[in-house]
């Protein structure tokens, strides 16, 4: 995807801080913290993901299916769709 040469920096900080909660949440884990603090951090990555997702999805969306031919868009759509379909089972 061209887009992602443009946003990529940002793409692969946002992934770092992701990996930094994920790591923060197996502490968490292996220290036996309270299960409401458990929870919160899951919540935390689990909105990270989805940010990321969506960041990824809106770059996708825009430079390759709100462009070109219809034929290219429905092209450019398919992967997309089935990644949504997948993700929101």
């Amino acid at each position: 995807m061209s887009h992602m040469s443009t946003d990529n920096k940002k793409l692969v900080a946002r992934v770092r801080r992701i990996g930094g909660q994920v790591a923060a949440l197996e502490r968490s884990l292996e220290a036996q913290a309270e299960c409401g603090a458990i929870l919160h951090q899951v919540a935390a990555v689990r909105g990270a993901i989805q940010g990321l997702m969506l960041q990824v999805l809106e770059g996708h969306l825009q430079e390759h299916v709100a462009t070109g031919s219809a034929s290219k868009r429905q092209a450019e759509l398919e992967p997309v769709l089935a990644v949504l379909r997948s993700y929101l089972k």
